[in-house]
C-alpha cells in the first residue's frame, strides 16, 4: 500500500507508473487470499471480507489510472 502513497505526492505523469504496481501488487494479494482460503489457512468469512476490501481498492485504483489517463489525452 506504500505504493499508493507514493502516487499522492508524485508528479501527475508518475502516478501510472506507481498504480500500475499497486494493481498488481492487489492482484497478486487477492490470489494469495484464494490460495489460503482453498487451504483452510484463512475462514471463508476472513476471506470473503478481505476479497471484498481488495475488490474495492482494485475498483478504485483502476477508476484513478483511467482518470489520470483520460486527463492525458485530453
Amino acid at each position: 500500500m506504500f505504493l499508493i502513497l507514493e502516487a499522492t505526492f508524485e508528479t501527475r505523469s508518475n502516478k501510472i507508473t506507481f498504480l500500475n504496481k499497486a494493481r498488481i501488487n492487489i492482484e497478486i494479494l487477492k490470489r494469495f487470499f484464494t490460495i489460503s482460503s482453498k487451504l483452510k489457512i484463512v475462514s471463508d468469512k476472513a476471506y470473503f471480507n478481505v476479497e471484498i476490501d481488495l475488490q474495492e481498492i482494485s475498483k478504485m485504483i483502476n477508476g484513478w489510472i483511467k482518470y489520470l489517463k483520460m486527463g492525458n489525452t485530453a
